[in-house]
């Protein structure tokens, strides 16, 4: 097992670690299927962060736990490190877990209460068959020492540690079979505003020390510019605009990526009263009947003719800036 301080970066962060093509996963409910996902396609080179961000119920939490497949996927490909992990058998998968990890967005739920930290940290350990005996105390020290936590807490229970603290033990966990590649699923979400600047930069330093790759999901748009290079937008079960973090902050382009960025307080009192804030006015299409075209033109105060008619596709308007409206 190759330990957690002794990894490095790798050496090309060009490469493509993960690539979805295609993306689809429906649920059967009583009312019809329910399209969370509906042709999604994204990258992720080696050694980045892709933020997703969108409204809740748009779809980014199901795209993380669809291409870790702790749900089976409805339609497409995804190919990590080049293998695609949708055509590899269950009994196979074992490999991918321990190089593919998930943060949850609830520190506690996601935390078995009867489990003492240590223990907790140390099942991925005992699943992959990674450490024994001395070898994986001394193991779970070290992951404690890396997310700012002492060794004495690995005897303590989750309920006697605040929120913070449960997510680093969290990643703690995720950490602990040496991973290339982590989806963050809102892991600040539920954490106080004090804390989830100490999170991030964590997060930050970890990637920085160890090369890791990062799906970062979240609503908060300020916060994903902050950790993401390169940002993506879902709306209703699909991807409307995807840039640079610069890029989009600076030139977005669809009319719900204005409106999100539009809802960012800026510190400055004199800019702040200088802005506009764009409100969306009318309803979420249903995800189970989303209308024909365009699904945002519901919402959309620049909707034309051709958006209630033709569906937008993502094209490229430069700068490796994708966005689907007909209006770009």
């Amino acid at each position: 097992m190759m330990s957690a301080v002794n990894a490095v970066k790798p050496e090309s962060a060009t490469d493509t670690l993960v690539k979805v093509s295609n993306l689809k996963k429906y649920f059967d409910t009583e009312n019809g299927i329910l399209k969370a996902v509906d042709d999604v396609s994204f990258h992720i080179e080696r050694g980045e962060t892709l933020g997703l961000v969108g409204e809740s119920g748009c779809g980014k939490t199901t795209v993380g736990r669809t291409i870790t497949r702790l749900y089976e996927p409805t339609g497409g490909a995804m190919f990590f490190d080049g293998v695609d992990i949708f055509k590899t058998h269950e009994s196979d998968l074992k490999p991918f877990r321990s190089k593919a990890q998930m943060i949850f967005q609830d520190p506690y739920a996601s935390l078995n209460p009867r489990m003492t930290v240590g223990d907790i940290i140390g099942e991925p350990l005992d699943i992959h068959k990674l450490a024994r005996g001395q070898e994986r105390t001394d193991r779970i020290f070290e992951l404690l020492d890396l997310v700012g936590l002492n060794r004495e807490h690995a005897n303590r229970y989750p309920h006697e540690f605040s929120g913070g603290q449960r997510q680093r033990i969290g990643v703690a966990r995720a950490l602990a079979v040496s991973p290339s590649f982590i989806i963050c699923d809102e892991p600040i979400s539920a954490l106080d505003v004090s804390i989830q600047a100490q999170v991030v930069n964590m997060l930050e330093d970890l990637q920085n020390r160890f090369g890791l790759t990062y799906l970062f999901i979240a609503h908060d748009l300020s916060m994903v510019k902050h950790i993401s290079n390169r940002v993506a937008v879902m709306y209703l079960g699909k991807i409307v605009e995807t840039a640079f973090s610069n890029e989009l902050y600076d030139h977005p382009m669809h009319p719900y990526t204005k409106a999100l960025l539009s809802a960012i307080p800026i510190p400055d009192p004199a800019v702040e009263r200088q802005r506009t804030r764009i409100i969306l006015e009318g309803d979420v299409p249903s995800p189970i009947n989303p209308p024909p075209g365009c699904r945002f033109k519901t919402r959309c105060s620049e909707v034309m003719d051709i958006c209630h008619a033709q569906e937008p596709l993502l094209k490229d308007v430069g700068g490796k800036h994708q966005v689907a409206c007909h209006r770009a």
